[in-house]
């Protein structure tokens, strides 16, 4: 099993390279949807601006053959942002392969903004594939200025001020607002259960 690590050209590719190879697991960074063909699942890492993002996906082909992609597909931070419809980060249009939109995050009141640190998982056990063996409560790493709120595809949130969509999922299509391959043992836990999940 191998899986396709999608270089938009604006990812921190390297952080998720090296928790892929912590955890044993295969993979292959592609640039281009044909060089992905091989690989049964793929990651959407993000570290940046959705614009630039978008329009690299747009100028490789990825936008197209996401849309219609079946196998398991999993963003991280930008990564998942770049799965609704629109983020608000300038305005841009997104892939659309879940519904709603990404908006700019509050700054808390006793907080500073961008959100950057550690934060807890709130989910139902049992509910999500990607939580398998993860307790309720445990922390992971957050870095993002914008957020998809809570809504029908949330299946774990945070709180940083406001209720934040920490995983969400539609189908074959999931993603993580916190960056898994930077929370230690949890996240590893969670890039298994996704290379090795029916979903």
């Amino acid at each position: 099993m191998t899986i396709g690590v999608i270089d938009t050209g604006c990812a921190n590719l390297a952080s998720v390279r090296f928790a892929l190879e912590r955890a044993m697991l295969s993979y292959r960074v592609v640039t281009r949807p044909d060089e992905g063909a091989a690989c049964e699942r793929l990651i959407l890492p993000g570290v940046g601006a959705a614009g630039p993002a978008m329009a690299q996906l747009q100028a490789r082909g990825w936008d197209t053959a996401l849309k219609a992609e079946t196998r398991p597909v999993l963003g991280i931070c930008l990564g998942m942002q770049l799965l609704f419809e629109r983020s608000a980060e300038g305005d841009v249009e997104c892939l659309g392969l879940i519904p709603g939109g990404i908006e700019k995050l509050p700054r808390p009141d006793d907080g500073v903004w961008p959100h950057m640190g550690w934060n807890t998982l709130d989910f139902t056990p049992g509910a999500e594939p990607l939580l398998a063996g993860v307790k309720r409560g445990a922390h992971v790493y957050f870095v993002h200025g914008f957020f998809a709120p809570v809504g029908s595809h949330t299946r774990a949130n945070s709180r940083y001020g406001s209720e934040v969509s920490a995983i969400v999922r539609k189908g074959n299509v999931a993603g993580c607002q916190f960056h898994p391959e930077r929370s230690g043992v949890v996240g590893a836990r969670i890039l298994t259960n996704f290379a090795k999940s029916s979903a």
